[in-house]
């Protein structure tokens, strides 16, 4: 069976005077999925993730968050926390104090429950007496996770989470996201880092202009037939270039400066996957070691640019 959904869209669309922000939108989130969200500046991302906190309502289509349809009226619905255009924090209170004045808001008995947990969960316990206004942009990133995370929600949502965080908070709140998700929670994030959710998310939605331009697997983006761009590096740059040349199918797109490529040992190659696999046969059977072969361009950044860019001819 389906697992159930978290969000389900049919037809949503969101005017904003004679702006078309969403147009349409269809949207199925499976409930403990992390979902990705990608979309070019003004794609209308932010709009959907206000529209699923309830900061905005629909004009026209129909939207279900956890199995409830959502009316017309301004309001969060039950069981969705987070955050967009960054979370909202009082510069000149602590991080606990901030926590509190968020939990007091919700419910004056829950001014002081979780918040320590919460706290641990995000890293930030060293620092939660220190005023927020010293913070930097990822600490205060991981206090807005932190301060969604008080309530427990059933579907969190957040706009570029990973925004400002250095490697080590960036590990630490992939570490909190995927750990939700394993315990049942759904989380739909939006975010410009093609790594990030290429790490994070099993299933993405690209939107442009309004409109969803692709939503499914990441798998579904790497299709065999699709041309990707490749680094290869290996034993024998030179043995290399000559199998890369002579494998139909296959171009040296990057290699044409010789002086370039034996310098460096790395080729960049354009093929689908099957013309890929013939020539990592050929150097294999050459006795060529293949020491690096990955996309220049992730699968997800190369069909985020190629649908992106498709949409904006087709307007």
């Amino acid at each position: 069976m389906d697992a159930p959904l978290a969000v389900r869209a049919r037809g949503t669309t969101k005017c904003f005077g004679d702006v078309v922000a969403l147009d349409c939108i269809d949207l199925d989130v499976a409930q403990g999925q992390i979902h990705g969200l990608v979309g070019p500046n003004g794609a209308g991302k932010t709009t959907l993730l206000g529209l699923l906190l309830g900061l905005a309502v629909a004009d026209e289509g129909r939207l279900e968050i956890l199995g409830t349809p959502v009316g017309r009226a301004l309001a969060a619905p039950d069981g969705v926390a987070g955050f967009v255009d960054g979370p909202g924090l009082y510069p000149s209170l602590t991080a606990r104090q901030n926590l509190a004045a968020l939990a007091g808001l919700r419910s004056r008995d829950a001014r002081t429950a979780g918040i320590d947990d919460v706290l641990d969960q995000v890293g930030l316990t060293d620092v939660a007496d220190d005023r927020v206004r010293g913070f930097s942009l990822g600490m205060r990133q991981r206090l807005g996770l932190a301060a969604a995370l008080l309530t427990k929600p059933r579907l969190l949502v957040l706009d570029e989470p990973s925004n400002g965080l250095d490697p080590v908070g960036k590990k630490h709140v992939h570490g909190v996201l995927n750990r939700l998700a394993a315990d049942g929670t759904t989380v739909v994030l939006s975010s410009h880092r093609m790594d990030d959710l290429e790490a994070l998310c099993s299933e993405v939605t690209i939107i442009a202009t309004g409109r969803v331009v692709f939503s499914g697997p990441l798998g579904k983006l790497s299709t065999e037939d699709r041309e990707l761009d490749y680094r290869l590096r290996t034993s024998d740059p030179q043995a290399a270039r000559r199998l890369a040349l002579d494998t139909p199918g296959l171009r040296v797109v990057d290699g044409s400066d010789v002086g370039a490529w034996q310098d460096t040992g790395v080729l960049v190659v354009r093929a689908p996957v099957p013309a890929l696999d013939d020539l990592v046969v050929r150097l294999v059977r050459a006795g060529v070691a293949v020491r690096e072969l990955a996309p220049v361009v992730s699968p997800l950044e190369a069909a985020f640019l190629a649908l992106t860019e498709q949409q904006e001819v087709s307007r």
